[in-house]
């Protein structure tokens, strides 16, 4: 195993992680992003994804786990750090982590989605919180979703408030990030070429059915809108449906998180139990 390179002070390379957490636009050039924690970073390898480093603290002895990782990924190019350059690069307010990896971003292509008889995908219309597309990445995985699309001028997937949220489950789903509905339309178009007639399902108060009413074994795409105002008129159009999640009390929206969780756990529902009755749902 190579000798690690210490760090002792905010050098050029620090400032260039540092960036990391806060400028999408050095993330995006960098093409990498960080992550911290046992379940994410684990996850991230089991997964196949590219650590371009990893960096710890030069003055606290190595959990098993971590002594572990580093033994075992010796092509990976390991930074011992002091320990409060290491905690500045960690959550604020959290205890400092023990390890951090320095993680390669995937190419935003649509066809990491992928598409079968029983295909879920989930589109995120323009979101602005990046918690809440960490919060749809993670119920997209809990409830079988083959991938994630954010659509338009939104928050970024790779934002450390979105991968945190997302509590590792962006590097079990592929998420996608593309410029608007016509890309992700095309893609649908050479789905439906090829044999798999996905429908557009869009969440609206104003929708021609409940959810519990919609038959959502088919090969699906479910599409959420902005957490202010909703699906664009374009990705209405574009919709083949119009749902609604029937709700009583005061409220008269969901946040678009739970508004997804609710969608995607009734498919997951519906699925399951065409299964179990032998149904034409391709679960």
């Amino acid at each position: 195993m190579a000798a690690a390179q210490r760090i002792s002070s905010r050098n050029a390379r620090f400032q260039v992680w540092e960036a990391l957490l806060t400028n999408r636009n050095k993330r995006l050039r960098a093409g990498e992003f960080l992550v911290q924690g046992v379940r994410p970073i684990s996850l991230a390898i089991e997964h196949g994804w590219t650590i371009r480093a990893f960096l710890y603290d030069s003055e606290r002895g190595l959990s098993r786990w971590a002594g572990d990782l580093l033994q075992d990924h010796r092509s990976v190019e390991r930074v011992s750090m002091a320990p409060e350059l290491l905690a500045e690069l960690g959550e604020k307010g959290e205890t400092p982590p023990e390890l951090i990896a320095v993680v390669e971003m995937p190419a935003d292509d649509l066809d990491r989605i992928k598409v079968g008889p029983d295909f879920l995908g989930v589109v995120f219309d323009r979101p602005t919180g990046p918690g809440n597309i960490g919060s749809i990445i993670r119920s997209a995985d809990a409830f079988g979703a083959d991938g994630v699309i954010v659509t338009g001028h939104a928050a970024d997937v790779y934002d450390s408030k979105a991968v945190r949220a997302s509590t590792g489950s962006l590097f079990a789903v592929p998420a996608v990030r593309v410029p608007s509905q016509r890309e992700v339309m095309a893609w649908i178009e050479e789905q439906r070429a090829a044999g798999t007639p996905v429908v557009v399902v869009g969440t609206d108060e104003h929708g021609e059915a409940d959810i519990f009413d919609f038959d959502l074994t088919q090969p699906t795409l479910l599409l959420i809108g902005n957490e202010t105002s909703g699906l664009s008129a374009a990705w209405k159009e574009l919709a083949d449906h119009l749902v609604r999640i029937p709700m009583t009390g005061s409220a008269s929206s969901l946040n678009a998180a739970n508004a997804a969780t609710a969608v995607l756990y009734e498919t997951s529902r519906q699925r399951s139990q065409s299964f179990k009755t032998g149904g034409s749902g391709d679960s």
